[in-house]
């Protein structure tokens, strides 16, 4: 197989089209077409016309390749700019994801701190709460720190330190005006006075006792006791007369029993 202008591996389209024509006009000058001056020009300037479209193939295919390697440079750049947006989302999106889960753990801290709050707030007010009782056969509602101090006030008693025991129960009793120990506190404020021989104390207190609560479990042991207070202050008749009010108020209770046997001595 022959080669002819357009087989060239270095010929451009345009190229081959001037070669084409060029080899055209050779051939047609091999057969005396153009054995002028004419001829001459019409070659020459055939040959310009291709000059000129070879450059101007050549610039346009120069400018073709400029044009693309701009474009692919600006994608390159746009790949570039948008693989930095995305490493960047994504580092936001980290950031916000390690905001809530903080947020998150903030969240279930508070509520575990409310819940103790709250818990502690009611255990203080619980603690503060009025309380029911039962003490000498009476139920009555007492403050925390009223039944606190009561308790603290027997024990002084029950120690068997009565001069402190008489200090005790007249702070409770000017603290606690109307409590529901009231009487109670009376009783052993009596007692703790007879134990230091404070009788006449004993008896106003006793006696105390008797007219705030005649119907009170302590108060036939209350008679008694100021009968026992009057003899100790000399004043038997006064002791007998308390001993018969014990009998007459209380008859079935072993206080009386006690003030019977008391009475028979008397005669």
């Amino acid at each position: 197989m022959k080669s002819g202008p357009c087989h060239s591996a270095v010929l451009t389209p345009g190229r081959c089209l001037a070669a084409l024509l060029l080899w055209s006009c050779l051939g047609s000058a091999s057969a005396g077409l153009f054995d002028d001056e004419e001829a001459r020009k019409a070659i020459l300037d055939l040959r310009q016309k291709v000059e000129t479209l070879r450059g101007e193939t050549d610039q346009k295919v120069a400018e073709e390749a400029r044009r693309s390697g701009e474009e692919a440079a600006q994608l390159r750049r746009s790949f570039v700019d948008l693989q930095n947006q995305l490493e960047t989302t994504r580092a936001d999106l980290a950031k916000v994801r390690g905001q809530n889960e903080q947020l998150v753990r903030d969240l279930a801290e508070l509520q575990r701190q409310n819940k103790d709050a709250a818990q502690a707030a009611d255990e203080r007010l619980r603690k503060l709460e009025p309380v029911r009782v039962t003490h000498d056969g009476r139920e009555f509602l007492v403050e925390p720190a009223e039944r606190r101090d009561f308790d603290g006030a027997m024990a002084v008693f029950r120690k068997g330190d009565f001069a402190a025991s008489q200090t005790v129960f007249v702070d409770f009793l000017t603290r606690y005006p109307s409590s529901g120990y009231r009487a109670s506190a009376l009783f052993w404020l009596g007692n703790a006075q007879y134990a230091i021989k404070n009788y006449k104390d004993a008896v106003t207190n006793f006696k105390a006792l008797i007219a705030l609560a005649p119907d009170h479990l302590r108060t036939p042991e209350a008679m008694l006791a100021v009968s026992n207070c009057l003899l100790e202050l000399k004043d038997s008749k006064a002791a007998r007369k308390a001993l018969e009010d014990l009998i007459a108020a209380f008859p079935a209770s072993e206080a009386a029993a006690a003030a019977k046997e008391r009475l028979a001595r008397f005669k």
